[in-house]
C-alpha cells in the first residue's frame, strides 16, 4: 500500500501557500500522488498545473474533474496536456457530481449518470489514443451529424500512450462501472469492516471484461488525525462528515447519506441529515458517530495508525490518500510525518 495527500478544494485549509509546503514535504516523505478536488470553488485544473511546476516526482491527480463541467475532449486535452507538463505524472479522476451542483452549477442535466460516464472514459480514451473521433450515443453525438462540424484527432501527442482512469464512485452499479472501464477507484468513506461488498462490485465488473484486481489501484481517502485520544481525534473530522453526510445533497437524494445508512448508521444519518438541512452545523457534526468517523479515518497515535493501516490495507485498498488536520501548520505537516512512520511500522507499505 501507498500513501498520497488530498489537498481538497484549494485554499481551504489556511491559504495556498499552505498547501504547497503541505505538498513538497509529501513528495520529500515519498507519497506516490497529490489529488485536488472541485465542486463550484476552484478548479483542480489550474491547482495541479502549478503543482506540477513546483513539483518533479510526486504525481498529480484530479479528485474528481466534474463530467458535466467539460465536454470529454476537453477533458482529454486538458488530460494530454498536464500529463505533457508534469513528465508523465498525472491520473485522471472522473465523477458525475451530483444533480445539485450538475444541474444547478453547470445547467446540465443529471440524467442518465451510468450511460454518460462510460460514453464520457469511451470518448476520453479514443482522444488520447490520437484516434479520429466520431462517436454515435446515447448522450454524445461527434460530429454533430446536421452540420458543419468535422471529425478530428488530438494535436497534441501525449507524453504517455496510456494515463489512468479512475471513477468516484458510490452507488452499487456506478461501482461495478467502475471495475469495468477505469484503472482506479476513488472512494470516500471507506471503512475497512463495510468495504467488502463495494469491493465485489468492482470485482464483478473487472470480471466483465476478463480482470481481476491485479493493477486495480483502490485510492482511498481518508482523514488522519494524530494523537493520544482517538475520541478527541474524530473531533476535528465531524464537520466534514457532516457536510456530506447530511449537506451534499437534498433530503432525497444525498449518496453520501445512502453510504452512511448502507453501512449499518441509518438512524444518526437521519438526524445528521436533519440538524444540517435545518442549518445546525454543530449540532449536525456533533451528531456523528464516533464510530463513522473512527472506521473511515486514522485517529490517534502513531502505533493505532499502523495498525488501522493493515486493516485497510487488507480491506483491498492499495492507496491511502490522507488528508491531513492539525491545529496550525505545523501539527499538519506532523500527521503527514506520522503517517509516514506509521506506514513504516504497518509492514504493508509498498
Amino acid at each position: 500500500m501507498r500513501l498520497g495527500l488530498n489537498v481538497g478544494y484549494w485554499g481551504m485549509r489556511g491559504g495556498n501557500g499552505a498547501d504547497v509546503e503541505l505538498v513538497l514535504e509529501a513528495e520529500r516523505l515519498g507519497y506516490s500522488v497529490v489529488w485536488a478536488a472541485e465542486a463550484y470553488g476552484s478548479d483542480a485544473v489550474t491547482v495541479l498545473a502549478y503543482l506540477a511546476a513546483q513539483t518533479s516526482t510526486i504525481d498529480l491527480g484530479s479528485a474528481v474533474l466534474q463530467i458535466p463541467a467539460r465536454t470529454p475532449t476537453m477533458t482529454a486535452m486538458t488530460a494530454a496536456t498536464l500529463d505533457t507538463l508534469s513528465e508523465g505524472r498525472f491520473r485522471l479522476g472522473l465523477g458525475v457530481s451530483g444533480p445539485q451542483v450538475s444541474e444547478g452549477w453547470h445547467g446540465v442535466r443529471f440524467a442518465k449518470p451510468l450511460a454518460r460516464t462510460r460514453e464520457y472514459v469511451d470518448i476520453v480514451r479514443m482522444a488520447l489514443e490520437r484516434k479520429t473521433v466520431r462517436y454515435a450515443g446515447d448522450t454524445y453525438t461527434m460530429p454533430l451529424p446536421d452540420g458543419p462540424g468535422k471529425a478530428l484527432k488530438l494535436m497534441l501527442h501525449p507524453v504517455r500512450e496510456h494515463i489512468p482512469v479512475y471513477l468516484a464512485a458510490i452507488g452499487p452499479k456506478n461501482l461495478e462501472l467502475a471495475g469495468e472501464i477505469a484503472d482506479g477507484w476513488q472512494p470516500v468513506f471507506f471503512s475497512p469492516a463495510h468495504g467488502g461488498a463495494a469491493l465485489d462490485r468492482i470485482r464483478a465488473g473487472r470480471a466483465k471484461v476478463g480482470k481481476d484486481l491485479t493493477g486495480f489501484d483502490v485510492s482511498a481517502t481518508v482523514p488522519v488525525v494524530v494523537g493520544d485520544d482517538p475520541q478527541a481525534c474524530a473531533d476535528p473530522v465531524r464537520p466534514y462528515a457532516a457536510l456530506y453526510v447530511g449537506g451534499m445533497g437534498s433530503r432525497e437524494q444525498n449518496f453520501y447519506n445512502a453510504l452512511a445508512v448502507r453501512m449499518g448508521f441509518g438512524e444518526a444519518a437521519a438526524r445528521v441529515q436533519d440538524l444540517y438541512l435545518a442549518r445546525d452545523y454543530e449540532g449536525a457534526a456533533a451528531a456523528v458517530p464516533f464510530e463513522f468517523v473512527d472506521g473511515t479515518s486514522l485517529l490517534g497515535p502513531v502505533d493505532r495508525l499502523a495498525e488501522r493501516m493493515r486493516d485497510f490495507a487488507e480491506a483491498g485498498v492499495t492507496t491511502l490518500s490522507l488528508t491531513p488536520y492539525g491545529r496550525n501548520q505545523e501539527e499538519t505537516i506532523a500527521s503527514l510525518r506520522a503517517a509516514a512512520e506509521a506506514l513504516d511500522k504497518s509492514g504493508v507499505g509498498e
